[in-house]
């Protein structure tokens, strides 16, 4: 871009908050898709292109490099429609939920839900993968309570993310360690000062929500579980691909790989229940997903999910938001404004702050959860740097505000996924997502108090 041609800050300023009106007003307000609401926001940003006389190159090279960081992610949710269909004819969905009725307490259900997906969140160190297999199955379970479903994918969200953020094995704490040139170990543990307090106080307001009447609830489970038990195969065999899943994260297998694997597994085991299954019917369940035809309707309603075509909208949103993003990064109006953001840092509550804000506005503008730590970490590193702070305080920072947020962004590449998994709007489990929403208030309090802020062991820093 001509140097000429690059946007003031209250140009830039103004843009950005005339596109996050126009995406707020049309998702919140006027109840359109978000994918409507950013194709709108993409016409703004085109109509601004023309006006200031850029070249129209700009529009394809935003586009294109706004969308290549989402492939990976968009075929991995293509891959996990295909997992969700296939892991409920083969019965292993259908097993989980029979278990959980059988060794989680009706009364502590939500709780339970929180800390088991934190557990195999760490174990895995996928959230995405986490959500579509066991959370799933407790959202079934949770279902069958009759408890509010945006509080059970709340709880299910809060703690895939916990685990996705605590695991070595994360690709998203690896990276946040690796673009702040931090040690691994040493970055999870300074993450537990924000963590660890956004965990308990999650896991006290989910043990209050979430508390149930258990006596209504057996007959239901009862009922459940036999209808379940008569028309799927409820069998042990379904650890198998379980297993597999922890067996291909502890050898570090990438998510692609594991997410194959796991369908081959469930076809197998499709056939051999049912040898006489064709071909083109389970290619019809992979495509378009599961249709149970149980008689209950609570149960089908439930059950007939996934499949390739259950994630096109949620791919359409993912395209049309990177493209939004890789269009305002190009015309310059995010990074001028991410500029003006590190010129005006004078102490350590402010920077980490200001970090703060900039990964969470690059999750509303890009709505890419990688993204949102790259570039923040980019603009803010010397910075951090100059101030004596260690790496692992902007390595913290970068989760808190950017790694946890996605979730909560109804176009980002999380919020939608976790909208297409389970059928609730973001807008709607938003509010229950405690360990996302808690995570930034910690680190807020964390620069301002300086609890937890390690400097490095410089005898230049006078702040130590």
């Amino acid at each position: 871009m001509k140097k000429e041609n690059k946007p003031s800050l209250i140009e830039a300023s103004t843009m950005l908050i005339i596109i996050v009106a126009t995406i707020a007003i049309g998702v919140i307000d006027l109840k359109v898709a978000p994918a409507i609401a950013i194709l709108f926001a993409i016409g703004i940003v085109m109509i601004y292109i023309s006006v200031k006389r850029l070249s129209f190159d700009i529009i394809h090279e935003g586009i294109v490099s706004g969308i290549t960081p989402g492939i990976i992610p968009i075929f991995i949710f293509i891959l996990v429609g295909s997992l969700i269909a296939v892991w409920i004819q083969a019965g292993i969905i259908p097993t989980l939920m029979v278990v959980g009725f059988k060794i989680i307490s009706v009364k502590w259900f939500v709780p339970s839900v929180f800390v088991v997906c934190a557990i195999v969140g760490s174990a895995v160190g996928s959230a995405f993968t986490v959500m579509s297999t066991i959370g799933i199955a407790f959202f079934g379970i949770g279902t069958t309570l009759g408890v509010n479903p945006a509080l059970v994918v709340g709880a299910i969200v809060s703690g895939a993310v916990f685990g996705d953020k605590m695991s070595p094995l994360s690709e998203s704490t690896n990276l946040a360690a690796a673009v702040v040139d931090a040690d691994l170990f040493k970055h999870i543990k300074n993450l537990m000062l924000s963590t660890v307090p956004a965990f308990i106080i999650s896991l006290i307001l989910f043990a209050i929500l979430g508390n149930s009447n258990e006596s209504a609830s057996l007959s239901k489970i009862t009922r459940v579980s036999s209808i379940l038990q008569r028309n799927f195969s409820i069998t042990f065999w379904a650890i198998i691909p379980i297993a597999l899943m922890f067996i291909c994260a502890w050898r570090k297998i990438p998510a692609i790989v594991t997410i194959l694997l796991n369908i081959g597994i469930a076809v197998i085991m499709i056939f051999i229940q049912n040898p006489n299954t064709k071909i083109v019917e389970l290619g019809n369940v992979i495509d378009a997903g599961f249709v149970s035809h149980t008689g209950n309707h609570e149960i089908d309603q439930l059950l007939s999910r996934g499949g390739i075509e259950s994630m096109m909208p949620t791919v359409a949103l993912i395209i049309l938001a990177l493209s939004l993003g890789g269009l305002l990064l190009k015309t310059g109006l995010i990074p001028t404004v991410m500029t003006a953001l590190t010129s005006k840092i004078n102490s350590n509550g402010v920077l980490i702050l200001s970090t703060l804000l900039s990964c969470i506005g690059v999750n509303i503008f890009i709505g890419e959860q990688f993204l949102s730590v790259i570039l923040p970490a980019n603009a803010f590193k010397n910075i951090f740097k100059k101030a004596g702070l260690d790496p692992v305080v902007l390595g913290r920072t970068l989760e808190d505000g950017g790694t946890v947020i996605n979730y909560l962004i109804p176009w980002g590449v999380a919020g939608s996924f976790v909208t297409s998994t389970f059928g609730i709007p973001t807008m709607t489990y938003l509010p229950f997502v405690f360990f996302s929403l808690l995570s930034p208030v910690f680190s807020i309090i964390s620069g301002f108090t300086g609890i937890g802020v390690k400097h490095f062991d410089s005898t230049l820093n006078t702040k130590s």
